[in-house]
């Protein structure tokens, strides 16, 4: 198949761009710069350079591709600041908005009929009801007030992939090569310096998946999904209260501070008390019975110890 991959430099995208090639995929990613198209070609891939928030040069792109099918890869995350969440994730945002809509119009223009995108399968769900959400439960209909733009997001490229008979991801929290949570990454050096306390009881749910596993479920999706919306996560969604203590020991730090939601509100907001307290996890039942997937880290229990 002819894939046009908007987002194949970034973390998703380095992964997952030798698995389209090497299963027989003409692949051509799209970046912002010619200075990242020379590590596409050495993939095996080639390049097309757009800016994703630029209609015209995405409308180009597209056309001079002619893909069959478009993967949105496209998130700008770098340092998260929880009190401010939805400034963090202000870039990404656009990339799920507007982004996503000129990925979409370009493609409807030359007859695309196959569509993939990323979201997210953490903080999102609504915090009620049972532990774990399937593909079925809802979005947290009051979500903190600074993350509240982040989820209109969220909500825009889920409802618009899916009127178009697209294919949308939610991904749980990656970790393994690259991301954040790598020897050296953000979220690894706050943990390996303890300064990611436990909140209050730690009973939010999270949920994770290897990133090597995430690009063998968008390979899945690729070669066999049918449209509709799939959790992409591991096997055990679990508390923070029991996966950050490991995490912390995969690290070589001691056990992770505890601190008391009022104090945790202070420093990081209404936003990262909810995460750490009462967020749900993910049930990836329909990824694995629907793409034939399963993931091979099944478990952050042992995944982390090998990523780290």
């Amino acid at each position: 198949m002819k894939i046009l991959l908007a987002g194949a430099t970034g973390v998703m995208g380095r992964h997952l761009v030798p698995l389209l090639v090497d299963a027989g995929h003409d692949v051509t990613g799209m970046t912002r710069s010619e200075a990242r198209a020379a590590p596409l070609e050495r993939m095996g891939a080639r390049a097309v350079v757009a800016d994703a928030l630029d209609p015209d040069q995405v409308a180009h792109a597209v056309a001079r591709v002619e893909p069959e099918m478009i993967i949105h890869q496209l998130t700008a995350i770098g340092t998260i600041d929880l009190r401010h969440f939805d400034r963090s994730f202000e870039l990404t945002n656009r990339l799920r908005t507007e982004g996503l809509d000129h990925l979409l119009s370009a493609g409807a223009a030359v007859g695309v009929k196959r569509f993939i995108a990323q979201s997210y399968a953490g903080w999102p769900f609504a915090r009620t009801g049972g532990p774990v959400k399937s593909e079925e439960d809802e979005l947290d209909p009051d979500p903190a007030r600074e993350m509240r733009r982040s989820l209109d997001a969220i909500r825009h490229l889920e409802r618009a992939v899916t009127a178009a008979d697209g294919i949308v991801l939610r991904y749980g929290g990656f970790y393994g090569p690259g991301t954040s949570m790598d020897r050296g990454g953000e979220q690894f050096e706050m943990v390996r310096k303890r300064r990611f306390p436990i909140v209050g009881d730690g009973a939010g749910v999270w949920s994770f998946v290897h990133i090597a596993d995430a690009a063998q479920a968008t390979l899945a999706a690729v070669e066999q999904g049918r449209p509709g919306i799939y959790n992409v996560v591991d096997d055990d969604p679990a508390p923070v209260s029991e996966w950050l203590p490991v995490l912390a020991a995969a690290t070589g730090a001691k056990p992770p501070h505890r601190v008391p939601r009022l104090l945790a509100r202070l420093i990081a907001g209404e936003a990262g008390v909810l995460m750490m307290t009462e967020a749900r996890g993910a049930s990836n039942a329909k990824a694995k019975r629907e793409l034939g997937w399963t993931p091979a880290h099944a478990s952050w229990r042992t995944g982390f110890a090998e990523a780290v």
